[in-house]
């Protein structure tokens, strides 16, 4: 039985990426709903009902577990979905915990960098009311950035530019972390290393996410079911198109040379 990891484009491949290192002898089935993309600009009820659609296909293909490996559709859609499935479904959150427990106390904030629909969403301010003053958390909406990942556009020129733009109003020497709250946006941490301070932490909840999974499959004593075998879907049909799959290949190859 494969794992199902499942995003509106392409930033679910930084989940797949951090899987498949934690959990090689795993087959995949990445569905990209490329038809869709980007959900974080969307009203929620038409986005959550791409994410059902999304996920009954993944169910017919036969899957142990899948990973929501999008901010947004987890925070509009997990809960709901974890009840009409019988298999386990994780989401991933923006992963302020462990920045705010860094920080907290100290002089430094967190700055929470998603898109506009994770943002706006309850379940994004009761997890930052739950942990932290809520002036210690700052957040900013880069819709810019996963319109540049889904067009395979990396010119660090063009990204460095768009971000500075986009934190001119912003003083950066306050901030200790960084949050990558969206899954498209580790693609673009070394950019993001250039206009930030030195020093400043750079997280995802990526990581997290995939250490999850292992555990949950332990528990379950579904481990080590596969040969790293990937099948690549998008909106509902199966990738055959070489070039595309070699696309698919190239991200994984450049999530490599950021670790």
């Amino acid at each position: 039985m494969r794992i199902g990891i499942f995003d509106s484009g392409i930033g679910g491949i930084t989940v797949l990426h951090q899987a498949l290192r934690l959990l090689p002898n795993e087959d995949y089935l990445y569905y990209a709903d490329t038809l869709h993309v980007p959900y974080g600009e969307k009203p929620k009820d038409e986005v959550r009902g791409y994410i059902f659609d999304a996920i009954d296909f993944i169910a017919e293909q036969g899957v142990k577990a899948v990973v929501i490996a999008c901010n947004a559709a987890t925070s509009v859609a997990v809960e709901d979905l974890r009840k009409k499935y019988d298999f386990p479904i994780l989401g991933i959150e923006p992963a302020v915990k462990p920045a705010v427990e860094k920080w907290e106390g100290k002089r430094k904030k967190i700055l929470v960098l998603a898109t506009n629909l994770t943002l706006r969403e309850e379940k994004f301010h009761n997890l930052v009311k739950s942990i932290s003053r809520e002036d210690m958390v700052d957040s900013l909406a880069l819709p810019g950035l996963v319109q540049f990942a889904e067009n395979f556009i990396f010119d660090e020129d063009q990204v460095i530019r768009y971000l500075r733009e986009e934190l001119a109003s912003f003083d950066l020497n306050r901030y200790g972390t960084v949050v990558l709250g969206c899954t498209h946006f580790p693609f673009f941490e070394n950019s993001l290393k250039q206009v930030f301070p030195e020093g400043v932490d750079m997280i995802s909840g990526s990581v997290g996410t995939a250490k999850h999974l292992r555990r949950i499959l332990e528990a379950r004593n579904q481990i080590n079911e596969g040969t790293g075998k990937l099948l690549f879907f998008q909106s509902g049909c199966k990738v055959e198109d070489q070039a595309t799959l070699a696309k698919y290949k190239e991200l994984l190859v450049m999530l490599d040379a950021y670790s």
